[in-house]
């Protein structure tokens, strides 16, 4: 068993390096494929808000799906079809057909985001540790993999339709090879509760700081049917990821501007602002577990975004091109552990319905990203773009203080009155 769940573990890390690297080709031939198409940026931002809305819809739609099928199934068919649909856009030559692209694209690439960290949380379960940050911190590693070999075919003067065909055959092939490793589905326990529910007022136990509650034997009042509902606590999770998510989109779109615009800084310095803060992020999750297995999930978040908050201060009110880029590589390291810990927490909060929990959080959170842009350049137009920066700061001061609700508890125990009420026709006996 500790084999296949070593391999169980492998493959995730595999097919989360696959969505990075898959993404990351697209964002690499953007320019390219762009001007194939005879497209001005102003269509093409429109046709990105596709890419956006299609990956939502893959998010909220393949959720469900997982829990009802499984993740060794759904995981492998979202993976062949975010590698496939990477063809489109290359192959793409007007707007019409470039905006089919997108929206297909982006369908394969919500499937498969929501499906994998699903089958991660299964993996994390089965560990009983955390392992979840460093599945996130080799999406970067992917991300950076498809910098690297976008660049060497560029310079080869290979098309985009080329290397994106290439990249598709390669995806499908690590799709193979990496499928008959994935877990089997594992029968459903009790959902968690939080603090909250356990018992208001209590000292905090064992279970706050640990995100695994212990394994216990469960009775037939324990076997609850799935909620048709989503809990209060996924939405406030789901929240938290927009906030947070945002943050981390405000670094991606804006970081290498705001050396530009705010302290002038030439081109390539200013290039460094983005190269410290994804730097940072990776560094930070391939860390994050271990801190979160001694201190938990709960701390992650609490002081990752406070932390986060004072980086993101510093690059706001810094006069100095260093001190800035001190603040975004602080930023990145605040920032890197606290997303996988609300996506974890999604997870574990209800095993029979861990994948729509996860497209909830991770559905809202991707609109997060993707709102990042279209808040901070309207607010430009009133105050300059350092200030700007205040409004993720704020978010994340948010998430420090709402942290809390990471913390579970015992599952509460059924009601020793319940047999009888049902012996007497559900009065109380």
């Amino acid at each position: 068993m500790e084999k296949s769940l070593r391999a169980a573990r492998i493959a995730t890390f595999g097919f989360f390096t696959l969505n990075g690297f898959v993404m990351g080709m697209w964002v690499v031939h953007i320019p390219t494929v762009e001007h194939r198409a005879g497209i001005s940026h102003a269509v093409l931002g429109w046709l990105l808000l596709l890419l956006g809305g299609g990956a939502f819809a893959g998010m909220q739609l393949v959720g469900p799906l997982t829990d009802r099928l499984g993740a060794r199934k759904v995981v492998p068919a979202s993976a062949a079809l975010c590698s496939a649909a990477l063809i489109l856009p290359g192959l793409a030559t007007e707007a019409w057909t470039l905006a089919l692209a997108m929206l297909v694209f982006g369908f394969g690439n919500g499937c498969l985001d929501v499906s994998m960290n699903t089958h991660a949380v299964q993996v994390e379960r089965r560990y009983e540790r955390p392992i979840m940050s460093a599945f996130h911190a080799f999406f970067s590693v992917g991300g950076v993999l498809a910098a690297l070999v976008g660049a060497r075919t560029l310079s080869w003067d290979w098309s985009a339709a080329l290397t994106l065909t290439s990249i598709s055959v390669f995806g499908l092939a690590v799709t193979v090879l990496f499928t008959p490793a994935l877990l089997r589905p594992e029968p459903a326990h009790a959902p968690e509760t939080t603090a909250d529910e356990a018992g208001a007022g209590r000292e905090p136990s064992p279970a706050d700081r640990q995100p695994f509650p212990a394994d216990r034997k469960s009775s037939p009042a324990d076997q609850k049917p799935p909620r048709a509902k989503t809990p209060s606590r996924i939405w406030a999770l789901a929240v938290l990821a927009f906030m947070l998510m945002l943050c981390e989109g405000v670094a991606n779109d804006w970081s290498v501007l705001g050396l530009r615009e705010v302290l002038d800084a030439p081109a390539a310095t200013a290039a460094l602002a983005y190269g410290a803060f994804s730097t940072a992020m990776t560094i930070g999750r391939l860390l994050t577990d271990r801190v979160a297995a001694r201190f938990g999930p709960v701390a992650i978040v609490r002081y990752g975004t406070a932390l986060g908050a004072l980086g993101l201060t510093v690059v706001a009110l810094s006069p100095w091109i260093p001190l800035a880029l001190a603040g975004w590589t602080v930023f990145g390291i605040g920032l890197s552990g606290s997303v996988p810990q609300l996506f974890s927490a999604a997870g574990h909060a209800d095993q029979g319905n861990a994948g729509a929990n996860v497209s909830r959080v991770a559905g809202l959170g991707y609109l997060g990203m993707l709102a990042g842009p279209a808040i901070i350049g309207p607010m430009t137009h009133f105050i300059p773009l350092n200030l700007a920066f205040f409004l993720p700061v704020v978010f994340c001061v948010i998430a420090a203080s709402a942290a809390r609700i990471l913390r579970t508890g015992p599952v509460a125990a059924a009601p020793a009155a319940e047999p009888a009420q049902a012996a007497s026709g559900g009065r109380p006996a």
